[in-house]
């Protein structure tokens, strides 16, 4: 009998609708589904019932380390302005051994909501880390 293993977490890809970006972490592919409570008052119950409500999307945040003439990114934040934003699909994948993606969550209209640089300090001997953060409208997954 064979073992099934859990995939590890470190191989994935971003495809964001722009050219190839390297990351170093994905956090907040999460969904909600929010809970509604209701009773009605003549029901013999005396308790709520719970209904599903709206679900809610994480934000997403992408970290990379931070490189040389690598605008693209910045020209999509650029593109905010009141109620007007390019939005973007986006495939988050996570890759097994051949490079092939085997789970695969799906974005949809996400926009650049938030740029952190990070911090800088001077006795540290890590990469320069910046965090894109993207609002989204929706987030499926799909097992290849």
């Amino acid at each position: 009998m064979a073992t099934k293993y859990p995939f590890p977490k470190s191989h994935f890809r971003v495809d964001w609708a722009g050219t190839n970006i390297g990351f170093s972490e994905v956090t907040g592919l999460n969904v909600e589904q929010t809970v509604i409570e209701y009773r009605e008052g003549s029901s013999p119950d005396f308790s709520m019932i719970k209904m599903p409500g709206i679900r809610k999307f994480g934000n997403i945040s992408l970290k990379r380390g931070m490189t040389k003439s690598d605008n693209e990114f910045f020209q999509w934040l650029n593109t905010t302005a009141l109620n007007t934003v390019e939005r973007r699909d986006l495939t988050i994948s996570l890759l097994n051994q051949a490079h092939e993606p085997v789970v695969a969550w799906k974005v949809k209209n996400a926009w650049p909501s938030k740029v952190d640089f990070g911090s800088l300090d001077a006795k540290s001997n890590d990469v320069a880390i910046e965090t894109l953060e993207l609002a989204n409208e929706g987030i499926t997954v799909e097992f290849l």
